[in-house]
């Protein structure tokens, strides 16, 4: 099933490109991210004080690029984008829950996770857009 395979891709990985938008300024960040259970939302950590994270409370939406470049070769590398939605996180077992799961992939990251000015953003998924090679593409919508 294809849903499975791009959930399983984005998975595999832990380093994405998050596009946040500020009126019509484009801007880009190089992120780590972990993913919940069901591959429904994705996780990052960033300081409050960011150019991304003002975009985010402006403006929710975002894109994020997940590629295959590093692994394969670029005539067959592969290239998720996915569209989804900033939804600020309230419930503070949650957050909590979510900076473990951080601390388990990236251990040295702990200082940054644990910064006073360090903030969760989570990322609900609405689309994805996989690119296989130079031509193959197939989008699924959830």
């Amino acid at each position: 099933m294809m849903l499975e395979k791009m959930k399983n891709f984005v998975r595999k990985k832990n380093i994405c490109v998050l596009a946040t938008v500020s009126g019509d300024k484009p801007y880009c960040s190089l992120m780590a991210y972990t993913t919940d259970a069901a591959c429904e939302e994705i996780y990052m950590v960033t300081h409050r004080n960011t150019t991304k994270f003002n975009n985010l409370q402006k403006n929710p939406l975002v894109s994020l690029l997940i590629d295959s470049r590093e692994t394969q070769p670029r005539s067959n590398a592969q290239a998720l984008t996915i569209a989804g939605v900033f939804i600020p996180l309230i419930d503070k077992n949650k957050k909590q829950k979510i900076r473990d799961r951080m601390l388990a992939s990236f251990p040295h990251m702990k200082d940054f996770i644990h910064h006073p000015e360090s903030e969760l953003i989570r990322i609900k998924i609405n689309s994805f857009l996989i690119l296989d090679g130079l031509t193959e593409s197939q989008f699924i919508s959830l």
